[in-house]
């Protein structure tokens, strides 16, 4: 009888128990590590991701309250003023909130005038920057702009902790923060954003100029001190031009 010894294979054996729980606890160990980096790291890429969409959202406000300060009319708060005075347009400019007429925008709005209120008002107990609209009608002679006009439709515009202040200046360029029973409209109305907590103005701030800010047809004053024209030339254009 012949002995067969038995063929040994090499390269074939598995891990051993000890390596399998070797290997078992470094996988936990990396995992762990991982998880403790990701905790840490996705806060700040969250918050950093906020802040970036919030500052998109300020900027866009910021640009259509811009629009609609620079397209304020000259539109008399009650038609023609009494006793040959100027008339005075429908503006009031606090340092928190503007009142003014433009002409009115949006869907399903026909040609006509909007009263505009942009400032701030109470919400569940904090202050936010709201745009508002009234259909603009002239108001009675000695009547109050606040206790005539209730505006509705509004739009939030900015929240906290996101504060808007404005400020108004004429050809002087000298900022104010009240414009009010003026015959005249604001040249530039400076719209600052701070951050209630700190007071740090942010970058969004911006100035408009106004596009119109005089009536467009002369007072009766004005028309009053210009020389009738009765037909026949005046001086000037009977002298001849120098060449």
């Amino acid at each position: 009888m012949s002995s067969r010894r038995p063929i040994q294979r090499h390269g074939e054996q598995g891990f051993t128990l000890i390596e399998t729980l070797v290997a078992l606890a470094l996988t936990g160990l990396v995992l762990s590590a991982l998880a403790t980096i990701t905790a840490q790291w996705l806060p700040s890429w969250n918050h950093g991701i906020d802040r970036i969409q919030r500052s998109e959202l300020v900027g866009i406000a910021m640009q259509r309250m811009a629009a609609d300060l620079a397209a304020a009319e000259f539109v008399p708060a009650g038609g023609k003023a009494a006793n040959g005075e100027r008339p005075k347009p429908l503006f009031d400019g606090s340092a928190f909130s503007v009142t003014f007429v433009r002409t009115a925008i949006g869907p399903n709005v026909g040609p006509g005038l909007d009263v505009v209120r942009i400032g701030e008002t109470s919400d569940h107990g904090r202050l936010v920057t709201v745009r508002s609209r009234a259909l603009f009608t002239p108001l009675p002679p000695g009547s109050s702009l606040l206790e005539q006009v209730h505006t509705s439709d509004p739009v939030v515009l900015l929240t906290p902790p996101m504060r808007l202040s404005f400020a108004y200046a004429g050809p002087d360029r000298v900022f104010r923060d009240t414009w009010r029973d003026n015959d005249k409209l604001p040249s530039v109305i400076r719209l600052t954003v701070r951050e209630a907590g700190s007071g740090r103005i942010l970058s969004v701030s911006t100035a408009t100029p106004v596009h119109v800010n005089a009536p467009a047809v002369p007072s009766d004053d004005e028309k009053g001190a210009q020389p009738p024209n009765d037909g026949k030339p005046n001086a000037s254009q009977t002298q001849p031009k120098e060449l």
